[in-house]
């Protein structure tokens, strides 16, 4: 399991602009970002090098945010590789609220998502041989 971090942002220009310079001032490095939105409003995901440091300075600035666990996995760079681990979560019966890829290394991409099941999505992963992060 990983943590990330969800920051409510009001959809308007700049906004996240403000946010990333809140980090950048706490010296917070950032490895991934994801941003879903409404009209009226986003969910900007982070994950950064330093989560605790991160989640305090976004919180002293006003930015509502908390840190919420991931499911993270290391997958192959070859075709198939992610859906056949798809496939075994579906067939567990453990149902992926949302998910995202992140920097990788030695030809791996990694992979994170949020499920209300993260104990059984584990359990899959760990019998289909997956890494997990």
């Amino acid at each position: 399991m990983i943590k990330q971090i969800a920051v409510f942002l009001e959809n308007r220009e700049g906004r996240v602009s403000e946010c990333c310079k809140v980090l950048k001032d706490a010296g917070i490095n950032l490895r991934s970002m994801s941003i879903a939105d409404t009209k009226d409003f986003g969910i900007l995901r982070i994950i950064t090098d330093d989560n605790e440091l991160a989640l305090s300075a976004l919180k002293t600035a006003g930015f509502l945010s908390s840190l919420v666990e991931l499911v993270a996995i290391e997958v192959p760079d070859k075709s198939g590789a992610l859906a056949d681990l798809l496939i075994a979560l579906y067939e567990g019966s453990v149902n992926i609220e949302y998910m995202y890829s992140f920097a990788g290394a030695n030809g791996h991409a990694q992979i994170g998502f949020k499920t209300t099941s993260p104990e059984k999505a584990v359990a899959l992963l760990e019998q289909c041989g997956a890494k997990l992060i």
